[in-house]
């Protein structure tokens, strides 16, 4: 079965070249030429991933993104934008993009970063899609943590991958830059501190004192590591 690319870019020739030579390397592509556009075609679901371009009219790029993942969707998106600068390159990354490339590009650079995060897969957990740990059940499917005394808890997208990430791989360290390349991709700084941030709020959600951690420890200038 094909993989369906929706490409959100203003510019209607470059968007028509790009859906063009996806669909040379055998995906489905759709072009749209708004933000709005590109909202709603998200909703109605059976996308495989989102090239979406910064520069959009009546949405720009990262309120779009910002909206899909508030809403919880966690499509791959792999953003475009004609500005280098460090500051939207953090951005996006903050916000969950999963990939980053400036204009002007490489063709044959993009389609590998598309083939890339369409076979990139969430770190295995033991084939489970669930984790029990300090009284806690986390489903990773729903992006939901139960607590022992009833409350149920939403996690974000990221919050979801790097605990599944260093869980999956327990009593082990994970590197920084392990972990950036699995919630960021590959062209993200190791120096993204929305990392640090999120270990944070894992900690006030799974730690009784988040000060002296049991489960989940920071490897001080290395990474991670998950103790059950």
């Amino acid at each position: 079965m094909n993989r369906w690319v929706l490409v959100a870019e203003d510019e209607r020739p470059l968007g028509e070249m790009l859906c063009d030579n996806l669909a040379l390397e055998s995906y489905q592509a759709e072009h749209v030429l708004t933000g709005a556009a590109a909202l709603e075609r998200m909703a109605r679901g059976g996308v495989d991933l989102l090239i979406l371009d910064v520069m959009l009219p009546e949405k720009d790029g990262f309120e779009v993104l910002q909206i899909l993942r508030g809403r919880g969707d966690a499509t791959p998106v792999l953003i475009l934008s004609a500005r280098s600068d460090d500051q939207d390159r953090i951005r996006g990354l903050e916000l969950q993009a999963d990939d980053y490339l400036t204009k002007p590009f490489n063709l044959r650079e993009l389609l590998l970063r598309v083939d890339a995060l369409l076979r990139r897969q969430p770190a295995p957990l033991a084939g489970e899609d669930t984790l029990e740990f300090g009284g806690h059940r986390v489903d990773f499917r729903a992006m939901q943590a139960s607590r022992g005394d009833g409350l149920v808890d939403s996690l974000t997208l990221t919050e979801t991958k790097l605990l599944k990430l260093i869980a999956g791989r327990p009593s082990t360290v994970v590197t920084r830059r392990e972990a950036v390349d699995a919630l960021f991709g590959s062209a993200a700084p190791t120096t993204v501190r929305t990392l640090d941030n999120v270990m944070l709020r894992l900690r006030k959600l799974f730690e009784q004192d988040p000060s002296s951690p049991r489960h989940l420890h920071t490897v001080r200038g290395v990474g991670f590591r998950f103790e059950p």
